[in-house]
């Protein structure tokens, strides 16, 4: 399916940040663009509020003045419906009211010729239910930008019930035209990304209400070790807890309560006090004029006399971390074994989902230390660990001194299944795999959703096919076991990658 023709006009309703954004997206393509608020003055203030944005590039060299000067010139701002009458496609950015976008579509089909485009930037009403009352619902469709619109290369292009394929793939090419990563996905709740994402927050909100460690240490490890670029209470600060809250309880709602989107009690408290993030000054920290941030909570060891580290088995995913080591000047002696490593009084392994003092118990391994998963043992910066309270603390000081020899701070939390980044990827995982076997959207468009819309460093499905076959199964059954809740029950994606030997790429 072709785009549309630059020389199609395109409209936006809705002139606030969303809306001004996209209508710049689309003049920056080559659109004339009518840009229409129902708020007095609105509409001219968002071109106005366009071109100081880009004015900002001109001074710096970056874009010639007569480039923003035809951006600006295809970018007529307007003051009634009727007005719209020759665009090829409409995209409301409006309220997320049900009735109130009705409304607003039900004059468009009267106003817009019958060939127009009618679509939906909404982030979490249906596009079936947005449609049911239309004459022809087959031309409405959901065309989420994420924001800021112009510097997002995200859009989840939304197939409702009655969405024609047509007009759907229609504004998968324009989108792709205009510089953007879509994605195509049906209307459920969340879509790909507000669905996906929700375990995200949900583990560390969860670990810090179970005391694991603090917010600060919490973001830090999914930073540093998981490479996501901020961790989910610094983004939840960012987003406002009374929007992430909002969302989170609506997905939950409409999954008709299922555990996996259980809302957490910390947020919903914030956002009774007010504590709301940056817009409030206060959320997880304080934003306060002169306010510092905490530093996460980082071990130090004593002296530790062992110099080598025999490693037994395979090692998995932490094969990476060996050979930083080794070449950090750590002797390595490899030798046959269950995967373990050996260094003084530890014996350190990759957690497998249960408690240290599970497993120590189940393996008669009281020294026992486990590793936290990183996006790339050999880049990062920080590992968090947990110790059975079998431990000694001489095995717990010589598991710090080992990662610090290869320069890895450590922030040692409480005991709690499945540690920080291998839990969050792998409920992650589960919940994409799970979107993926229902048909919201497939395997790859998944993984590039959360990779161009909120800068995952990977992908969680292939993330998942990365640490092997079974090792997100195994560690979401023993999170399953350990807290008795369907929250962490395997997705059958999952289940069947795990007897199959076989990953979502294969």
């Amino acid at each position: 399916m072709q785009p549309l023709a630059t020389n199609t006009p395109v409209a936006v309703i809705g002139a606030g940040a969303m809306g001004s954004g996209i209508a710049q997206v689309a003049a920056q393509a080559g659109h004339p663009v009518f840009l229409l608020d129902q708020r007095e003055g609105a509409a001219e203030a968002g071109r106005q509020s366009i071109a100081k944005q880009l004015q900002r590039r001109v001074d710096k060299g970056k874009m010639e003045q007569s480039a923003l000067d035809e951006l600006l010139g295809r970018i007529q701002p307007v003051n009634q419906l009727s007005e719209l009458a020759l665009a090829g496609l409409v995209i409301e950015a409006i309220v997320e009211d049900l009735e109130i976008k009705r409304g607003l579509l039900d004059n468009l089909e009267e106003v817009c010729g019958d060939n127009a485009i009618l679509a939906t930037n909404t982030s979490s009403i249906s596009v079936t239910a947005l449609g049911a009352k239309m004459k022809c619902p087959e031309r409405l469709v959901g065309m989420h930008f994420f924001n800021p619109a112009p510097l997002m290369a995200l859009v989840e292009v939304i197939k409702g019930l009655a969405t024609s394929d047509e007009v759907a793939q229609c504004v998968y090419a324009t989108a792709s035209q205009w510089g953007k990563k879509p994605v195509t996905a049906t209307s459920t709740p969340g879509f790909i990304v507000n669905r996906v994402a929700r375990p995200f927050y949900a583990e560390s909100l969860r670990l810090l209400q179970e005391q694991a460690t603090d917010s600060a240490t919490l973001d830090a490890v999914v930073r540093e070790a998981g490479g996501f670029r901020m961790g989910p209470f610094e983004l939840t600060d960012l987003i406002g807890h009374d929007v992430n809250y909002a969302v989170t309880s609506s997905v939950f709602n409409s999954y008709y309560q299922d555990t996996r989107f259980l809302p957490s009690l910390v947020q919903k408290e914030l956002v009774e006090a007010g504590r709301l993030g940056r817009k409030s000054g206060q959320g997880f920290y304080n934003y306060a004029e002169g306010s510092q941030k905490p530093e996460p909570a980082t071990a130090v060891s004593a002296n530790c006399e062992a110099d080598t580290l025999i490693v037994e088995g395979n090692p998995g995913p932490l094969a990476a971390l060996v050979t930083r080591l080794s070449e950090s000047g750590v002797k390595i002696i490899e030798r046959d074994g269950p995967g373990r490593l050996y260094f003084g009084d530890a014996v350190l392994a990759l957690t497998d989902g249960r408690m240290a003092s599970e497993r120590a118990a189940a393996e008669a391994c009281n020294n026992l230390i486990l590793l936290d998963l990183a996006f790339d043992y050999a880049k990062a910066t920080r590992l968090a660990i947990a110790s059975a309270d079998q431990a000694s603390p001489q095995a717990t000081n010589d598991a710090c001194a080992l990662l610090q020899k290869a320069g890895i701070s450590v922030s040692l939390i409480a005991d709690r299944p499945g540690l920080v980044v291998m839990r969050t990827v792998a409920t992650l995982t589960n919940e994409a795999a799970d979107a993926a076997l229902h048909g919201v959207a497939s395997v790859s468009d998944i993984d590039l959703a959360m990779k161009a819309g909120l800068n995952y460093p990977e992908g969680p499905l292939r993330w998942s096919d990365n640490l092997g076959f079974s090792m997100v199964h195994t560690v979401l059954s023993h999170l399953q076991q350990s807290y008795g809740e369907d929250r962490y029950r395997p997705a059958l994606l999952l289940r069947k990658n795990r007897f199959s030997e076989k990953g979502f790429y294969s």
